[in-house]
């Protein structure tokens, strides 16, 4: 039998889970990163807004939970190298 995901580690979906889906209209959610590793970012490069109390509501978008996107994420976390605020 071929394994349909020959790259796993950088895919997992969790239907178990009580939030699941946290996301409408995603056909394969990856929830290897349920909570983004960009949203620390004001320009994370995903669709949010802005609460009235300045919060970021992510729920509009997917760019973390569309499992091609592993890989163009890994890269903004090593291209930025340190936190917000931080000098490199």
């Amino acid at each position: 039998m071929k394994d349909k995901r020959p790259y796993s580690h950088k895919f997992f979906e969790n239907r178990d889970c009580r939030y699941y889906p946290c996301h409408q209209g995603i056909e394969e959610m990856n929830c290897l990163f349920c909570f983004c590793p960009l949203y620390q970012f004001p320009d994370c490069g995903g669709d949010y807004r802005l609460t009235a109390d300045g919060v970021k509501d992510c729920t509009g978008c997917i760019r973390p939970h569309i499992p091609e996107n592993y890989d163009l994420i890994i890269a903004e976390l090593k291209r930025r190298k340190s936190p917000p605020g931080k000098k490199k």
